[in-house]
């Protein structure tokens, strides 16, 4: 159940630029005047700008893109599954998950950060992670699975990544295989899934899934190397209506219903039919080096199907590729 302060929040964000009266709100949620009072201070305490004028009420003005878990649980259409942390700065939320997994922590924690110091996508790579300027979270997962789920988990991350994208900034985003979101020939979004396993059972003991998504411009750009490969959903500096909790809330309302019954691959169709690389030349690339082929299909376990130069075909179920422009 929603907490009073995000449960007003809510009532306040969509009422829009509308007042609404103190003991109104009382009624709506149940509690007191003074209760309504104290929760309002509370979000203000967070960053939240709301007004209060005499005769007329509360509303939220210029709320921005403030990123809090009061903002996220406002959105969350899915109830009493997620418990959701955010923090000012993390190393990488999937490390911090990682290591809260291993205490115990229950199914669908979810940590988000403002930035992040050593976020981190797949092969050892870089994921530049600025404060204010996307999201960057991770959810705690466990499926006990055979370990032939993991790249399941990372395909519905992609669609729901895709579905919240175009429901919440109305972007057309691509899915390159495994796990990236692409604006035309651009990265916007990295999915990187950690999986812990019992050696014994061989069973997937826990699934730690990060996300991260360029919402706006960075200040100064993207770094060097990333620069011709990476690009924001918006051209903006800035945020704007809460875009950024709207968005994390859509990722994981549209990741639960895939991954309730993860068996019936209901997001696979679409995955399909987003992918960027179906037909196409890419170089693949492992630990082990580059090599040219060309991409056939994507089989029912989200692997990749390419034929390599001397015609012979592999299936790619690690590792990753790029597209030979």
């Amino acid at each position: 159940m929603l907490n009073l302060r995000a449960r007003l929040l809510q009532l306040l964000e969509n009422r829009g630029s509308d007042y609404t009266s103190g003991a109104a709100l009382a009624q709506e949620l149940g509690v007191s005047r003074n209760a309504v009072w104290k929760a309002v201070e509370a979000l203000r305490s967070e960053g939240y700008s709301i007004a209060a004028v005499t005769n007329k009420g509360y509303r939220v003005e210029g709320s921005g893109d403030m990123l809090s878990a009061d903002g996220i649980y406002a959105f969350l259409k899915t109830k009493g599954i997620f418990s959701v942390q955010v923090k000012k700065s993390v190393t990488s939320t999937n490390t911090l998950l990682r290591g809260l997994a291993a205490e115990g922590a229950p199914e669908g924690y979810v940590l988000a950060a403002e930035e992040q110091t050593a976020g981190k996508g797949r092969l050892g790579r870089a994921f530049h992670s600025p404060a204010g300027h996307g999201i960057y979270f991770s959810v705690l997962l466990r499926p006990g699975s055979k370990t032939d789920v993991a790249p399941l988990i990372t395909s519905a991350a992609a669609v729901a990544a895709a579905r919240a994208v175009e429901e919440v900034l109305g972007v057309s985003v691509g899915i390159k295989w495994v796990n990236d979101l692409f604006v035309g020939e651009k990265k916007v979004c990295g999915i990187l899934t950690e999986a812990a396993f019992d050696m014994e059972s061989g069973l997937i003991e826990s699934a730690v899934l990060g996300i991260g998504i360029n919402i706006t411009r960075p200040d100064e750009g993207f770094p060097g190397e990333l620069r011709d490969v990476a690009t924001s959903l918006t051209d903006r500096d800035v945020g704007m209506d809460s875009q950024r909790v709207r968005l994390i809330a859509a990722v994981l309302d549209n990741f639960w219903l895939f991954y309730q019954d993860l068996g019936k691959r209901e997001f696979l169709d679409e995955y399909r039919a987003r992918s960027i690389v179906l037909g196409r030349s890419v170089n693949v690339i492992s630990y082990e080096g580059s090599k040219v082929a060309r991409v056939i299909e994507i089989d029912d376990d989200c692997g990749l199907v390419v034929e390599l130069a001397d015609g012979e075909q592999t299936t790619l179920s690690s590792g990753d590729v790029s597209i030979r422009l």
